[in-house]
């Protein structure tokens, strides 16, 4: 049923601009539930988890040490990401388009330090996004 319910998903592109950039993160992460404990059957469909799944670059993959394989070989963007939402909760707001040179420098800045999450951080604290932000009155 779930199988299903994705390949039609895969086909109909108006469905397929959401889908097809979810599910090649989360498909492979599919056999955890909510509070982390592995399943091997969907219990809801009553049916064997399929996890397998292409990536926007045509990679297969199909387990949570497949993914963390492709993300380690794009690490700036991974990075990227967690800064938007890292930025985004510090901000108490949504990312605006004017925040993405912030962010990029940010990111850019981090990867002179590997990528540590303290150099997010502190790229974060220090952005004029962060530290200009006006008081609500």
């Amino acid at each position: 049923m779930a199988g299903l319910m994705l390949e039609e998903h895969r086909k109909n592109p108006t469905c397929n601009n959401c889908h097809g950039v979810i599910e090649p993160h989360g498909l492979p992460l599919e056999h955890f539930t909510v509070t982390g404990q592995w399943r091997d059957v969907d219990w809801q469909a009553n049916a064997p988890i399929d996890s397998k799944v292409a990536m926007p670059d045509s990679t297969e993959i199909e387990s949570p040490a497949d993914l963390r394989g492709v993300l380690l070989h794009r690490p700036g963007q991974f990075v990227q990401a967690m800064t938007e939402k890292l930025m985004m909760y510090a901000l108490g707001r949504e990312i605006q388009p004017q925040d993405m040179p912030q962010v990029r420098a940010i990111v850019r800045a981090a990867a002179k330090d590997n990528y540590r999450f303290s150099s997010l951080v502190t790229g974060i604290v220090s952005s004029d996004a962060f530290r200009m932000q006006a008081l609500e009155e």
